[in-house]
């Protein structure tokens, strides 16, 4: 059993651009979609995620050193370290409920498919971390491994039920036919985030105010193309992180490279997911007749978006100001600065593209991210002990706003507080 325990850990540790080739040739073979699609598809898929990844390695490489700059630009003195999703990634597969929760999560999800409460069938494998992690908060704070299945399964109860009310909206913004994503951290931050650019979309005055890539490319010309607004956020945040012209320069290209190409990976992304999805479609269509079901993926088919990073690179240096401001927040944003577009997908949907109710919404979304963040740190910094990982330099605590400032996770945090003190 352990060493079976060992090969799962080991095929997990080797990341998304394998895990999610390896489960999609699997489901393509059990979706008959033939071997030889099915491998094809794999293999784009995993050649699209590396494409990404690439892309987000330039965001992270360039953005992380520019918001360390700003940090001691301004003098920015908070205790809590944000280590970011890897951090939190790596801290939940590290945690002893890990393995198990695997295959718990996925026949959870099968029954719900079975008994009509869910439409999604999620096989973004990789992903199943957010879950997990929701597992291991409960399992830090009551030790107990059946409170943390309990966990992990509210948690994927909570996301799904996010993906499939969100799904409409993900096929017709954003062109995912039959997709759904339901990815734990993006679907955290929907309900607040839909419900502020909701409000925001409401106010008089503001309401009117609309500014989508295509009004902004229309009315700026060149300007307002999206690798052109990618290199004025570049530059701008080069301004404010103190750079030489050099630098600046440097930067602002960086973030103009990040925003052609983003949407140029998703593309190859999609060229290996299609034949998948309709061959899943019309095996599920063919078994499950006259319902409607979702193939659950990766919210990275929707951050290339020019919408949604444009937001996104705009809400960079406010996360930063908003950690200084506001009155008893003790995070540090920086490991999930270059996670935002995440974050912002489904308000970025929701919103059509306007990209000033997105902020808006972003803006109010990040702060309370940060507050659950701080309150989170403390459990955070027992799974970082407990896994036996090193501290990050200088650090007393750490958090993120990926795990410790997602509302799913924080919501767990505080059932499993409360069932800690009935029960003890």
């Amino acid at each position: 059993m352990n060493k079976l325990l060992d090969a799962v850990q080991y095929v997990l540790n080797l990341g998304p651009t394998v895990v999610l080739p390896i489960a999609i040739i699997i489901i393509g073979l059990i979706f008959k979609t033939g071997f030889k699609k099915a491998f094809r598809s794999g293999i784009t898929i995993g050649i699209g995620f590396v494409g990404i990844n690439l892309v987000i390695g330039v965001l992270t490489d360039n953005l992380g050193p520019a918001a360390q700059q700003m940090i001691q630009r301004f003098g920015f003195h908070l205790s809590v370290i944000d280590v970011g999703w890897p951090g939190a990634a790596a801290l939940s597969w590290a945690s002893p409920v890990a393995a198990i929760l695997i295959p718990v999560c996925l026949i959870f999800n099968l029954i719900l498919i079975l008994l009509k409460v869910t439409k999604t069938l999620d096989i973004d494998i990789w992903n199943y971390w957010h879950f997990i992690s929701a597992g291991a908060t409960g399992y830090i704070v009551t030790g107990s491994w059946w409170f943390a299945i309990l966990c992990a399964i509210i948690f994927e109860l909570m996301t799904l039920f996010v993906a499939d009310r969100t799904a409409p909206m993900v096929q017709k913004f954003y062109g995912l036919e039959g997709i759904s994503l339901p990815t734990g951290s993006t679907a955290a931050f929907a309900p607040i985030g839909i419900l502020v650019g909701w409000l925001v979309a409401k106010i008089p005055g503001i309401k009117k105010l609309n500014a989508d890539p295509d009004t902004i490319q229309k009315r700026f010309g060149i300007f307002g193309e999206p690798m052109m607004m990618g290199l004025i956020l570049g530059i701008i945040i080069g301004l404010l992180a103190g750079y030489d012209l050099g630098g600046v320069l440097k930067l602002g290209v960086a973030m103009a490279a990040v925003m052609l190409l983003m949407p140029r990976m998703v593309k190859i992304l999609m060229e290996g997911l299609i034949p998948i999805s309709e061959s899943a479609r019309t095996f599920l269509q063919s078994r499950f007749k006259g319902r409607e079901l979702h193939i659950g993926l990766d919210a990275a088919l929707a951050v290339g978006h020019p919408a949604v990073m444009a937001t996104a690179l705009l809400l960079v240096p406010i996360t930063l100001f908003l950690a200084v401001i506001l009155p008893g927040n003790r995070v540090l944003p920086f490991g999930d600065l270059a996670t935002i577009p995440f974050y912002i997908a489904f308000v970025v949907g929701s919103r059509k593209g306007n990209i000033i109710h997105s902020l808006i919404a972003g803006i109010v979304m990040v702060a309370l991210s940060l507050y659950m963040a701080t309150n989170f740190a403390e459990v955070h910094t027992q799974m970082i002990q407990g896994a036996q990982f090193h501290m990050p330099k200088g650090a007393t605590q750490i958090s993120s706003l990926d795990m410790g400032g997602n509302l799913f996770n924080w919501l767990i945090l505080k059932f499993s507080q409360i069932a800690n003190s009935l029960f003890q």
